[in-house]
């Protein structure tokens, strides 16, 4: 097994509340679980894992702040020192004629950095082929993977998955995670 390379213990779970109650019993248990596969949201399940809440909007603020800052400037300084022009009547930095381009500018911003940030945060670079621990988990089964090394003992493991409701647990390689 290379340095790059990470053994996975999965637990493939029938019924999303059964995955539920396994990740609080196997986490009470002091096992330490990578992540839980679903084929769609389950509600709860970031707390079961002790998943903290995310900060994504703060970072969502800031860009929108960018966003703001830069659409204001642009304005400002476009129409009122590098090239002044009267319309209307209108004095040459007129704020409420801003609101439109501030607002798109605002919301470009913010979705662009959201967009950036969690694929940065969630390390989905662009890649050829996705590591899928179990093609199963985008369809119809709930996968529970569990980082597993040579000190792990995996007879006691595996019972531990099966006594909370894993209808099989495998073992998988991964190179690339």
């Amino acid at each position: 097994m290379t340095s790059m390379t990470k053994r996975f213990a999965l637990g493939i779970f029938e019924d999303e509340d059964v995955l539920l109650h396994a990740v609080e019993n196997v986490r009470e248990a002091g096992v330490k679980i990578y992540e839980v596969f679903t084929p769609f949201p389950i509600h709860g399940i970031d707390d079961a894992m002790g998943i903290e809440r995310s900060r994504l909007p703060i970072a969502a603020f800031f860009f929108g702040l960018t966003g703001l800052c830069f659409a204001l400037w642009l304005q400002i300084y476009t129409l009122g020192f590098d090239w002044p022009m009267i319309i209307g009547g209108k004095p040459h930095i007129a704020l409420p004629a801003f609101i439109p381009v501030t607002f798109e500018l605002t919301v470009l911003f913010c979705c662009h950095g959201m967009v950036i940030t969690f694929y940065t945060i969630s390390k989905l670079y662009p890649r050829w082929k996705t590591p899928v621990l179990d093609v199963r988990s985008t369809d119809d089964k709930f996968v529970m993977a569990i980082e597993v090394n040579e000190n792990t003992d995996m007879t006691k493991l595996s019972q531990l998955l099966r006594d909370n409701g894993a209808s099989e647990v495998n073992q998988k390689e991964m190179s690339k995670f």
